[in-house]
């Protein structure tokens, strides 16, 4: 009777190891915050200057950021206002399929497109630089829909920061 409570005893014991070694990961990746950040208002410009990538998905950073920006902003429910300036080595991203095409050598279309598209219609006002526009030959036509173009980045991120608008540089 012993050997069976014995043998009952250490399958139980085996059987719990996975059991064991899970509950050991969930508790060394177990998340607690220590400062909530809930905001009632935020205004961020977004200098879209220079192209950043998340490794994994190619996805550009900044997007990615602004996206997860009014996700959390809705959710907290944060009266917001988000500003994305696109400029110099970046100004690309908001050019239409052709602009793009024939800017980056490629048969593609703007990959970025339904993303720049999305922001927008979440509330965010996308805009390019002028002087980028200027140094590229580019005009409003080689642009997305809904782009305003700027008389130049740097003075209206200035501008914004002068409102109260912090900078967000991805």
């Amino acid at each position: 009777m012993r050997s069976r409570h014995w043998l009952l005893a250490g399958a139980l014991a085996v059987s719990m190891l996975p059991v064991r070694a899970f509950a050991g990961f969930l508790h060394w990746h177990t998340l607690h915050i220590q400062v909530p950040v809930v905001l009632k208002q935020a205004k961020v410009v977004f200098n879209m200057d220079h192209p950043a990538f998340i490794p994994h998905t190619r996805e550009p950073v900044g997007l990615s950021q602004m996206r997860m920006m009014v996700a959390k902003f809705n959710h907290d429910h944060t009266h917001w206002k988000i500003d994305a300036i696109f400029q110099g080595a970046a100004g690309y991203m908001v050019l239409n399929n052709k602009a793009y095409d024939r800017f980056m050598h490629v048969r593609t279309g703007n990959p970025y497109r339904g993303q720049i598209a999305h922001l927008i219609r979440a509330g965010i006002d996308v805009e390019a630089c002028g002087v980028t526009m200027r140094a590229h030959h580019w005009g409003n036509r080689q642009l997305l829909p809904n782009i305003k173009v700027n008389a130049g980045a740097l003075a209206r991120i200035i501008q914004l920061e002068q409102r109260g608008y912090v900078q967000i540089h991805p």
